[in-house]
């Protein structure tokens, strides 16, 4: 039951729970359901008063956003002729290095039921009349792994679960924009306490509406650092709180490896998949959408190998450094980015099939290289044009761009290089605890992927991550409510965070959130997008470093009450940004190289492509090579107030997939009597 209060002269509402879940998608959906139905089956009544789902809003986030041509979601193998088995599953997922093989494990063994929770709750995925749910390959999968409910998968995840959690009688707050996390205690004993939002409903030039969500166990499920980068294909509701949880002291493994890829920027949407396989034409214009011109053409030897290296583009979405030498897939990416640079704008045309020059073939489908041809000979998709090809293969890609003005029936549609998707976040254990204890990590938050995976295992891990978090937090942890009474142990520190929202309204300061906002996501785009310099980032780390404390010393110019949402958003992004760019600027020293979906640029590295010149020096654009042997460890960031940029790093081993495995008889015994929390 809600309280209110006054403190600092504010009115301030109360709410007290055993657990509460920040972020309302798929993973944080999932997490409260199952922490329901576990605390039902220990005989603990009424568990719905115990749980609440705290979100800056329902309708937001990438689960309700996001999608693709057919979003995947990956899990073990169900085709019945394909042999399967979750070690495997773990291999494919620590192949590129830096993940953990516990937690690659665990999304292994808990896949399929996280998946059939998925199918009981009524996401629609296909089955055949002998109730074989269908898969197929994705990138970095070895088998036929993948499955998909259409492009909004992650939609009807969220959307399913969340029916269940609200016949459950779990209460939802939405509209709740989060300021900050308050802790209790130091070191090992350091806990996450309360959780102080803004309504933004009821916020006005009178009433700042806060409210404080007190709980035992927090579970972090706000998706990922959308708001960072200005080129981005999250969607624009997806803020995350990355500087919140880094504030709070919760420590961030791998935030160098985010994921780039192809994308439109009209409305943010990943161009893979089919959009590529049925091979459209891609040109670009001035700024102002004239001069047409067929770049690409400029960097092939023959049509053939342009339009196959398109159609690769679909299960090779993510940008790769190692797909770039002798002209493959990721050599695309290159030369889009290349273009865009040059002030240019690109498109995918689907009314018409790839152009070449004077010195190439025209465009047959006849002449693809086999993957290509192959492929869209058993799609039954040999039709004369893109647009005839993705009708034939996948109308509901067409549809979900005609839902949102765009019809690829008439009009071409731009693109550009997008961040996507974090691999890295907060460091988490086998149950998604984080290095704070009771509080859990789960969803994009969690960094559990590495530098590569398969693509649609986030899904599988989110769903997996919110399973296990909540059932370790029903047996290993009290199910008892905080008291209104624990409001007194950190009324200090409620009013310290009242007293700095009350300075971000900074009367006389020069900057507006607006300004801030635009300055960290340009910087991160140019600094720490996918490609990097070292005295680059190093530059970039200073630069937001000053920002964040300008922010903190003089506030933000707002207009009203209401910008102070805006403001907080500006305040938490640049301390994320710090995070991330130290991140970036510690593994370059270290001689990381060329990884993952980005690339390190240096003079005595690979060439990239003859014709592709640095615009300061007119040289060949060279990058430098992986260094394999970080793949066995992991950098790991936390805040520290003694640092000049605010952070401390260290470098951690990986921690290997588990071998150990005991007999029925004592694994049952240790079950039975809780060992295995």
């Amino acid at each position: 039951m809600a309280e209110i209060i006054e403190i600092a002269g504010r009115t301030v509402t109360t709410h007290c729970y055993n657990t509460v879940v920040v972020g309302s998608g798929a993973a944080g959906m999932n997490c409260a359901k199952k922490l329901c139905e576990y605390m039902d089956q220990k005989g603990i009544e009424n568990p719905q008063e115990r749980i609440a789902v705290v979100t800056a809003g329902l309708s937001l986030g990438a689960s309700r956003m996001s999608g693709s041509d057919k979003q995947t979601y990956y899990k073990m193998g169900t085709s019945p002729g394909i042999a399967d088995s979750a070690e495997s599953f773990a291999g494919s997922l620590t192949a590129g290095g830096c993940c953990h093989g516990d937690l690659a494990l665990a999304e292994g063994i808990g896949s399929l039921r996280g998946f059939y929770n998925l199918v009981e709750a009524g996401v629609p995925f296909p089955n055949d009349p002998m109730g074989i749910y269908i898969g197929y390959k994705t990138d970095h999968d070895p088998y036929e792994r993948a499955t998909s409910a259409g492009p909004k998968t992650s939609k009807f995840m969220s959307e399913c679960l969340e029916k269940i959690v609200r016949r459950y009688g779990v209460s939802i707050y939405d509209h709740q924009e989060a300021v900050e996390l308050i802790t209790s205690g130091d070191g090992d004993n350091k806990r996450i306490v309360g959780l102080v939002t803004i309504y933004k409903k009821e916020l006005s030039d009178n009433n700042l509406a806060i409210n404080v969500f007190l709980a035992e166990n927090f579970v972090l499920a706000a998706g990922g650092p959308g708001a960072l980068y200005k080129t981005s294909v999250y969607p624009l509701g997806q803020i995350g709180i990355h500087g919140i949880a880094l504030k709070a002291g919760l420590a961030a493994e791998n935030l160098t490896e985010l994921q780039f890829g192809l994308a439109s920027t009209k409305f943010r949407w990943n161009v893979s998949g089919t959009y590529m396989q049925v091979i459209p034409r891609i040109f670009s214009t001035d700024a102002d959408g004239n001069d047409e011109k067929e770049f690409l053409s400029d960097f092939f030897p023959t049509m053939s190998k342009m339009a196959t290296d398109i159609f690769l583009k679909g299960y090779q979405w993510p940008f790769d450094p190692q797909r770039i030498e002798n002209l493959q897939s990721s050599l695309i990416d290159v030369i889009v980015f290349n273009e865009t640079q040059k002030g240019r704008r690109v498109f995918m045309d689907f009314l018409h099939n790839p152009v070449g020059n004077d010195s190439m073939d025209e465009f047959k489908l006849e002449d693809l290289e086999p993957e290509a041809i192959d492929y869209l000979r058993a799609a039954g998709a040999m039709r004369k044009l893109p647009i005839e090809r993705l009708e034939h293969m996948n109308s509901p890609a067409i549809d979900i761009y005609r839902e949102h003005d765009i019809d690829l029936n008439s009009e071409p549609l731009e693109i550009a290089v997008c961040a996507q998707h974090n691999n890295g976040g907060f460091g988490i254990d086998k149950w998604w605890e984080s290095n704070i204890k009771h509080t859990f990590v789960i969803g994009e938050m969690a960094g559990s992927h590495g530098v590569k995976r398969p693509g649609g295992s986030a899904l599988n891990a989110g769903q997996v991550g919110a399973q296990r978090a909540a059932e370790f937090i029903v047996n290993a942890y009290s199910n008892e409510v905080k008291s209104q009474n624990d409001i007194e142990e950190i009324q200090s520190q409620i009013e310290s965070v009242i007293g700095k929202l009350d300075k971000l309204n900074g009367t006389d300061s020069s900057l507006t959130a607006k300004d801030v906002i635009e300055r960290i996501q340009n910087r991160m785009t140019v600094y720490g997008g996918h490609i990097r310099k070292l005295e680059n980032a190093e530059y970039a780390v200073k630069e937001t470093v000053k920002l964040y404390n300008k922010i903190n010393n003089e506030g933000l110019m707002l207009e009203n009450e209401k910008d102070i949402i805006s403001a907080v958003r500006a305040r938490h992004l640049s301390l994320a940004g710090i995070g991330y760019l130290k991140a970036i600027v510690e593994l370059l020293k270290a001689g990381s190289g060329s990884r993952g979906s980005y690339l390190i640029l240096t003079q005595d590295g690979s060439e990239i492509h003859p014709d592709i010149k640095d615009p300061d020096t007119g040289d060949s654009l060279n990058f430098k090579p992986e260094n394999e042997e970080l793949r066995k460890t992991i950098l790991r960031i936390k805040t520290d107030e003694n640092s000049d940029d605010m952070f401390s790093c260290e470098t951690i081993p990986v921690r290997q997939t588990p071998k150990d495995r005991k007999a029925f008889e004592l694994a049952w015994t240790d079950y039975r009597e809780g060992k295995i929390y």
